[in-house]
């Protein structure tokens, strides 16, 4: 995340209780830092996964009158025609780039690779054959249900429709739940099993 003039600081890292053998990596939303959700991962960890959560660079975000927070990439607006940061949404997938090609380096397999985030967290560069979970709170008063929707039958079109999961959480807002969490661990040991000899 070097080289440029909105550098953050390291990511918040909970590392693999034995040698590790896959990875996730898991973006958080606007004005948040990795911490949090780095405690969250420790909470459901798997010994073999070791969990990065980066913290976005500050920048002014337009939405927010401008003001400074962390932010993976301006927001203009939350409708679905308001025009995007291109520029900033490809400086994010660098960034994140950079950090898979790290652990690739490390000796972390790229399929062995998770790449989450919550709210402003993107994706980009898709695989087609890539499995989603996409969570969303039913209650969530920032990006509306429909919204959720609407991302996910898009996701569709651009992996195999059968590797997209789109699960809601009654009563839940703009944030995490317990079950989701869970269904999160579950998603991510599913994908990421033991490999032979590490149980």
């Amino acid at each position: 995340m070097c080289g440029n003039n909105m550098s953050a600081p390291l990511p918040a890292i909970v590392p693999a209780v034995r040698k590790a053998t896959a990875v996730v990596i898991f973006l958080h939303g606007l004005g948040d830092t990795g911490h949090g959700w780095a405690e969250a991962f420790a909470g459901i960890r798997s010994a073999h996964i070791k969990y990065i959560c980066p913290h976005a660079p500050v920048m002014p975000v337009t939405l927010n009158m401008n003001m400074a927070m962390p932010s993976w990439f301006d927001i203009i607006g939350l409708s679905p025609d308001s025009q995007e940061d291109e520029t900033g949404i490809k400086q994010a997938a660098e960034s994140v780039k950079a950090l898979i090609d790290q652990e690739v380096k490390n000796g972390i397999p790229s399929h062995r690779i998770i790449l989450g985030g919550f709210s402003q967290g993107p994706i980009s560069g898709v695989n087609r054959d890539i499995s989603i979970l996409q969570c969303h709170g039913d209650l969530d008063p920032l990006v509306p249900l429909m919204f959720g929707s609407l991302t996910a039958e898009r996701l569709k079109t651009l992996v195999n429709p059968t590797n997209v999961t789109f699960k809601t959480y009654g009563g839940m807002v703009h944030s995490s739940c317990q079950q989701e969490m869970m269904d999160i661990k579950q998603f991510i040991d599913k994908l990421l099993p033991p490999v032979d000899g590490c149980h």
